[in-house]
């Protein structure tokens, strides 16, 4: 099955890259990398993200299938009336911020040219905590798994730098399961054992999610 044959373009905002920093969550202390800044010079994207970008958790962050965290900035105006505030651009931890993209607009397995380097969706974002932690609200990551506006991430298929600007879709994932569509079986329609099927059978699909997914569906079958 040939990917489908379809082009278009999209304004790549903000590259922001962090630190990892202590902060403080519920009276704890904890170190994390979702505070990210607007880069103001071109990055190396290399394998497992971009250079001087930091992760906290590399068990739940980062690694060849989350090397990029990518979020929309068509969702920015719900959650600046949420929290009450404006957002900085990387509000979200996401290292892209995209415009004019949203999770039913894209598939997991799409693959996308930015500056020199190639990516492809390996699957939609799970929020954590760390995103209550830096915006002050604990449902935060609740809010935003019920809406679907999670965003997703890339891994890199081709090295190379990055800047803000545009970013090109250059080929679909024959399956056409959008990211919103893959939230849906995760989080909201866990007993979809057909939907989990489809889901598995996208190549591309991050070994995390797959993993989930195919105990899921093995603990379903036994169920009857």
């Amino acid at each position: 099955m040939e990917a489908t044959k379809e082009r278009w373009t999209a304004p790549l905002l903000s590259v922001n890259t962090g630190a990892a920093r202590l902060g403080t969550y519920k009276g704890r202390e904890a170190k994390s990398g979702i505070g990210k800044e607007p880069a103001d010079r071109p990055l190396l994207l290399g394998p497992t993200g971009l250079e001087g970008d930091e992760q906290a958790d590399l068990v739940n962050h980062g690694g060849p299938d989350k090397a990029m965290c990518v979020y929309s900035y068509l969702h920015y105006s719900h959650w600046e009336a949420v929290l009450g505030r404006k957002l900085p651009m990387g509000a979200f931890g996401e290292n892209f911020t995209l415009d004019g993209i949203s999770e039913d607009m894209v598939h997991v397995g799409d693959v996308f040219r930015v500056g020199g380097a190639t990516v492809q969706i390996s699957q939609p974002r799970v929020p954590c905590w760390k995103l209550a932690m830096r915006w002050g609200l604990d449902e935060l990551p609740a809010l935003v798994t019920q809406t679907g506006a999670t965003g997703f991430y890339f891994r890199v298929l081709e090295p190379g730098e990055v800047a803000a600007g545009e970013i090109e879709l250059v080929r679909r994932h024959p399956a056409g399961l959008s990211v919103k569509e893959a939230n849906r079986i995760m989080h909201r329609d866990k007993k979809d054992t057909e939907g989990i099927r489809r889901l598995l059978a996208v190549e591309a699909l991050a070994d995390s999610w797959r993993d989930t997914l195919t105990k899921r569906l093995a603990k379903s079958e036994a169920e009857g």
